[in-house]
C-alpha cells in the first residue's frame, strides 16, 4: 500500500481571480462520480469514474484506504467499464459528483473540488512526508483546515446522500 498524505482545507469559493493573474495555473480538470461500496470510521472501498473534461478520455478506478487525518494507506488501480457498470448497478447507490481542478501554485500541485449535491468546495494538498505536511502553511485564501475533520469526508458527505 502507498501512503497517502495530505491536508483539506474548506475553501470559501474557486479563486477565479488568481487563475486570472496567473496566480494559479490549471493542469487538469476532470468530473468525478464516485461510488462507496464499504466503509466504516477507519476504512473505504470505493470505485469511480473520471472523465478528463478537455478531452473527454475517461478512466475508472478501484480505490481501498485505511486510516483517518493527515496520513492514510490507499491501494488504488484501474478498471474496465464493464466491472464498473456491474458495481454500480449492483449497489444501486446515488454518486457523489464533482468537479476537479488540479492546478499549480507557486511549486505546489493543488486539487480543488467542486461538489455537485452539496453546497462545498475543498482545497487539497498532498505532501511526500508528515513533517511536510505539518509545516505547511496555507494561504488565508485556502480558509478553514478541515485534514481532521470528519464532518467533511467524501464518504460522510455520500452517506447522507444515500440518506435523502
Amino acid at each position: 500500500m502507498s501512503l497517502e498524505i495530505e491536508r483539506k482545507f474548506l475553501l470559501p469559493e474557486v479563486p477565479h481571480d488568481l487563475i486570472k493573474q496567473e496566480i494559479l495555473s490549471i493542469r487538469s480538470e476532470q468530473r468525478i462520480e464516485q461510488t462507496y461500496l464499504a466503509l466504516d470510521d477507519n476504512q473505504e472501498l470505493r470505485v469511480r469514474k473520471i472523465v478528463d473534461i478537455p478531452s473527454g478520455h475517461v478512466e475508472f478506478t478501484h480505490t481501498f484506504k485505511v486510516g483517518n487525518g493527515l496520513s492514510r494507506e490507499e491501494i488504488e488501480y484501474n478498471i474496465s467499464e464493464s466491472i464498473y457498470k456491474q458495481i454500480v448497478q449492483a449497489f444501486r447507490a446515488i454518486p457523489l459528483t464533482k468537479t476537479r481542478i488540479t492546478a499549480t501554485w507557486g511549486d505546489t500541485v493543488i486539487e480543488i473540488d467542486c461538489y455537485d449535491q452539496i453546497e462545498m468546495t475543498v482545497v487539497e494538498v498532498e505532501f511526500n512526508s508528515l513533517e511536510d505536511a505539518k509545516a505547511f502553511v496555507a494561504p488565508e485564501w485556502f480558509g478553514q483546515d478541515i485534514s481532521a475533520d470528519k464532518q467533511y469526508s467524501n464518504k460522510k458527505v455520500w452517506r447522507e446522500l444515500q440518506s435523502n
